[in-house]
């Protein structure tokens, strides 16, 4: 067997710890065409080999064309077991054993007949233990993976039976180009909730590659944001359209851009006064964040927790009970319909006011991300980036000076 190398920023689970988190792997060459990698997570890393072909006409190693694969958890949080949790060493003689033909280990190999619906209730139940919104997903797997491709094995799904079950669900009757577009992307948003169940298969070891889903690609052109969002003179009317206890919360909403879910379970104790931040603890992502505050928002919540315990709800109905989940659907209705906002709005576009506002008055994207809990900007600038490009043209436009050049005062000299 090859001799072990060494890495100080590798070997031990104190120097992984100072890594930062990313998708690629950090990677060690250990032999000649061979590499094992460290792939670092938010609450761990993963262990993984590459292997590269030679080139037969010049005995050399061609880097163009490699294969990857996992090998097992790294012992971040837990003491290797030698088979599903490996210290940095024996992921080398793992990865060197499978170069040199050995056998896997048991737990190693792929599990067979391991299905697309095995692979989306894994999914699922680490949702729920991540405690994320999991019923959108749920209700994908039920209506559009069981049905059709539920029963399909991993192993041996392939790219064109990934392509005819997604073409199947753009399927329209209608002619109307916009109904094509909406029933695409509808199509897209489905595949990129079964996409990221088979890759969680795939990180786990329950398959030996994701080529057959890499090769499918979504409807291109179809994912149009949805951009509605509210004029300050509407978002005033709404307010003095809705109830009493329903309008702190669309104040909230405004305030802060916070979610429905994220409002409804915040506490008192949520507001700092001193920093001038709430805090949502309770978030779609997982990710809890702090969210700074204007005045207006320091006032707000000034008076929302004046004379309330810690850990008494910060937005209470009137008869002091939770909100439900769906109690918004009714009140937001018929407060637009006070304020006369035709079509109605849903909740979520106070979400939309908050970071079309910002935009609005030039504030970056990367720091409204921030402030929505975005984890990049991509879905920022998706619906937020035209409002930005319509300050910028206001600011070139409103203080670019003259040049003083007229076409009159041109003469053509002889």
């Amino acid at each position: 067997m090859a001799r072990l190398s060494r890495d100080t920023k590798l070997e031990t689970r104190e120097a992984r710890a100072r890594l930062k988190v990313r998708g690629e792997p950090y990677w060690r060459q250990i032999h000649p065409g061979l590499f094992v990698g460290y792939r670092k997570g938010k609450t761990g890393g993963v262990w993984w080999v590459r292997t590269h072909a030679e080139d037969p006409a010049s005995d050399r190693v061609r880097r163009a064309s490699y294969t990857k694969r996992r090998l097992a958890l790294a012992d971040d949080t837990a003491d290797s077991d030698g088979e599903n949790v490996l210290t940095y060493a024996q992921a080398q003689r793992l990865a060197i054993a499978i170069t040199e033909g050995d056998a896997l280990p048991a737990g190693k190999k792929v599990a067979a007949g391991y299905t697309v619906t095995d692979a989306f209730e894994d999914y699922l139940a680490d949702y729920k233990a991540r405690g994320k919104d999991w019923r959108g997903a749920e209700l994908t797997l039920e209506a559009h993976v069981r049905p059709d491709i539920g029963k399909a094995t991993l192993s041996k799904l392939t790219a064109e039976r990934l392509r005819g079950w997604l073409n199947r669900l753009a399927v329209t009757d209608a002619e109307d180009p916009d109904t094509v577009r909406k029933k695409r992307a509808t199509a897209n948003r489905i595949w990129n909730t079964v996409k990221a169940a088979l890759n969680f298969a795939y990180r786990n070891g329950k398959v030996e590659t994701d080529r057959s889903w890499r090769m499918v690609k979504p409807f291109r052109g179809v994912d149009l944001p949805r951009v509605a969002y509210l004029t300050p003179p509407e978002a005033k009317r709404l307010l003095n359209a809705c109830e009493p206890d329903f309008r702190a919360l669309v104040h909230g909403a405004l305030l802060t851009g916070c979610r429905y879910g994220e409002l409804t379970r915040m506490e008192v104790g949520d507001f700092d006064p001193g920093t001038g931040k709430i805090f949502a603890r309770f978030t779609k992502s997982g990710r809890p964040r702090h969210v700074p505050l204007s005045a207006e928002g320091v006032a707000f919540f000034t008076r929302q927790t004046a004379g309330k315990k810690h850990g008494e709800l910060m937005f209470p109905r009137a008869d002091g009970e939770h909100w439900g989940k769906a109690h918004q659907h009714r009140r937001i209705k018929a407060a637009c319909a006070g304020a006369g906002i035709e079509p109605a709005v849903s909740f979520h576009i106070l979400r939309h006011t908050y970071g079309a506002a910002l935009a609005g008055a030039g504030v970056p994207l990367k720091v409204i991300a921030e402030a929505l809990g975005h984890a990049d900007t991509r879905i920022t600038e998706r619906h937020y980036g035209h409002i930005s490009e319509e300050y910028v043209a206001r600011q070139v436009r409103a203080n670019l000076p003259s040049f003083g050049f007229e076409p009159g005062n041109v003469v053509t000299l002889p």
